[in-house]
């Protein structure tokens, strides 16, 4: 081993002998093992010890929302809050709190209807905390409990609009031709209103009749709920083509050129159905068989069927007589007034204001005739005219500035009916 280290480089031998004295320093000089046992505590196995955590590196959190369990029931016949409550479980005297607490509370649970629905939620001690009562498919009435008392609110829902399309061309009759085309019952009493001072709905239609509709289309959460309103519409009719837009300023609709769909009077004062006759001034009375002026239009319908009023007017007589039954006529200024005969009921008095649409009486077969129907006169400045034909005086319509925003917004407007058509095309 000597003759090794001798036969090694000088710096070789200086590095052994420093790093021999150093080891020889460090283990002398380092305490013993046992001094420092007896320094330090002493843990247990198995035992817990506490520990301290530095503020700094610990996350707060909200306390745990309090957990709500729902439980659903339906109002039944002649159930009232009271007997609601206690068939749930609730006393008396927290239905008087909420009753007491505000009007729209009290409202809502004094109305309740047979089929009503409601979701009353509880806490972990089943203490009622809420109430929900739907309203519509988009909002519903919630009662919420706040410390020792309760509020109330109205949550609704967005409502999500899209558009849809239908079109038809009439080859029996237009509720046929509008139900096939997938309108329901509401649009086609609103399409058949907006073309109403137009076109009489019980008259006018004719095979090859045709109508193009744009139409909104709701839906809440992805699920559809019900249909807005007509947006564009082309009816037309015996050759002649009616335009309508809905103008979302006012709600009323005009043509593409800004006037006003709505006239001065209906066309129809009554749902269209079918007819009996039709003006004819050398038609044969239907009692007398005698050729007598048939100044006039009658429409069949259901008895009791409303009638309405075809303009705004005073009542200038409501009576009875042997010939005309119970009869209305309505001035509506010095040059128009206008007559309903053969009524079952009179609903106005002579000298009543009345509002275009306003039920002036119900269909009836009173007086002088051979069955029930509704026998309407127009007149200007006296003279009888067809109410089919004649020309009715414009409602206000759309000037200045207004007017040329909405033949703008028009002309979108029909440019996507026009669209919707086309694509229906292409998929047929």
């Amino acid at each position: 081993m000597k003759a090794f280290i001798n036969q090694l480089p000088v710096i070789h031998k200086i590095l052994i002998s420093f790093i021999s004295a150093l080891t020889i320093v460090v283990i002398f000089a380092l305490p013993d093992i046992d001094d420092l046992a007896e320094n330090e505590p002493r843990l247990k196995v198995g035992k817990l010890y506490p520990l301290a955590i530095p503020s700094d590196i610990v996350t707060h959190q909200d306390p745990p929302r309090a957990f709500t369990t729902w439980e659903n029931y339906s109002v039944k016949s002649g159930e009232s809050a009271a007997t609601l409550f206690n068939r749930i479980g609730l006393s008396p005297q927290l239905l008087h709190q909420l009753v007491t607490t505000n009007t729209e509370i009290e409202s809502q649970l004094s109305r309740l209807r047979p089929g009503d629905k409601l979701s009353f939620g509880f806490n972990g001690d089943h203490e009622l905390t809420q109430i929900i009562r739907p309203l519509s498919s988009y909002e519903s009435f919630r009662i919420s409990k706040v410390n020792d008392t309760f509020k109330s609110h109205i949550e609704k829902k967005e409502i999500n609009l899209h558009y849809n399309y239908a079109e038809a061309t009439i080859t029996s009759n237009f509720w046929n031709a509008a139900i096939t085309s997938g309108l329901s019952a509401n649009q086609i009493m609103g399409l058949a209103g907006i073309f109403g001072w137009d076109v009489d709905f019980a008259l006018d239609i004719r095979e090859g009749d045709h109508f193009e509709v744009l139409y909104e289309e709701q839906f809440v959460e992805g699920r559809k709920i019900g249909r807005g309103n007509i947006i564009a519409a082309v009816f037309t009719n015996q050759g002649s083509t009616f335009k309508a837009i809905y103008n979302p300023e006012d709600g009323n609709y005009y043509d593409e050129n800004g006037r006003a769909m709505k006239k001065a009077f209906l066309r129809s004062p009554i749902d269209f159905r079918r007819v009996t006759s039709n003006f004819n001034p050398t038609r044969r009375h239907p009692v007398t068989g005698k050729i007598a002026a048939h100044r006039g239009t009658d429409y069949a319908a259901p008895v009791g069927t409303p009638i309405w009023a075809a303009g705004d007017g005073v009542v200038e007589k409501a009576g009875y007589n042997q010939f005309n039954g119970n009869y209305v006529f309505i001035r509506h200024s010095s040059t128009y007034i206008t007559k309903y005969l053969h009524m079952k009921k009179r609903l106005v008095n002579t000298g009543q204001r009345v509002k275009q649409g306003d039920t002036v009486g119900t269909l009836g077969g009173t007086g002088r005739v051979t069955g029930p129907h509704l026998h309407y006169e127009f007149l200007v400045n006296g003279i009888h005219k067809n109410p089919r034909t004649v020309d009715l005086p414009q409602s206000k319509s759309l000037t200045g500035k207004k007017k040329d925003d909405f033949i703008r917004l028009a002309s979108k407007e029909l440019a996507k009916l026009k669209r919707y058509n086309h694509l229906l095309i292409a998929k047929e």
